[in-house]
């Protein structure tokens, strides 16, 4: 914490962008659904067929789920919908 002109404790927040074993910022949030999504399969894959079978869809959607987060997450900001052309908003103000 860095001390202000008026002597308050100014808390400047994170230096660096928040990361967890190479996962950043709003897919963790991706990540951990991913993971729950999994433990879901593996149960209801569990019931149906068994333990083995509700282990390996575990191991299957928790591996499509991370590889699909760090596919998005290579493209970073280039991954934004930009839709080209003209658009034109009316009746934005009621009269």
């Amino acid at each position: 914490m860095e001390t202000d002109l008026t002597g308050y404790p100014v808390f400047k927040g994170l230096q660096k962008p928040l990361e967890f074993m190479g996962i950043r910022g709003r897919f963790l949030t991706f990540a951990a659904g991913a993971i729950g999504f999994s433990f879901v399969g593996f149960i209801v894959f569990s019931i149906i067929m068994g333990k083995l079978a509700g282990f390996v869809a575990m191991v299957v959607i928790a591996i499509i789920g991370l590889l699909t987060i760090y596919v998005k997450q290579r493209s970073g900001l280039h991954a934004k919908k930009r839709h080209k052309g003209i658009h034109v908003y009316r009746d934005l103000y009621v009269h």
